[in-house]
């Protein structure tokens, strides 16, 4: 049995996931894939990953970050993760992915991402709407 802790909160635009675990290792990918598919697969569809607690990574779970990240951005949803510790930060440094992975350094800043992305999505979905302009004479 793994010892993986967490806890949900579910806003109007977003799921919060707040790991409670201190170390996320190799071990977690498949409970952690898991996780992170479910939330993306009900409403709301953003996720925000809180990383407050995690004071280890292992390099396999960063890729999954970066992997699902991806997949959530190609289905037009926000992933973005929050309150990386410094020991964090220098293992992802150390990773093809530090310049990837959408970041920010709280929870409340993860917020704001979302809901900018939010409303970039419905700016996007109402340019469809096509607009004429005539040249004066």
């Amino acid at each position: 049995m793994s010892q993986f802790e967490y806890k949900t909160d579910t806003k109007e635009k977003f799921t919060v996931i707040t790991i409670l675990t201190t170390e996320l290792k190799a071990n977690l990918v498949p409970e952690f894939t898991n996780l992170i598919q479910n939330c993306g697969n009900t409403s709301p569809h953003n996720l925000v990953i809180n990383l407050n607690k995690v004071k280890y990574w292992d390099p396999s779970i960063i890729e999954l970050i970066a992997i699902t990240q991806g997949q959530f951005y190609e289905k037009n949803t926000s992933f973005v993760i929050c309150a990386l510790s410094n020991p964090l930060q220098d293992i992802l440094d150390k990773t093809e992915y530090a310049a990837l992975l959408n970041m920010t350094p709280t929870e409340s800043e993860a917020w704001d991402i979302v809901q900018m992305e939010e409303i970039e999505r419905e700016l996007l979905d109402s340019d469809d709407v096509s607009f004429s302009y005539a040249e004066p004479e």
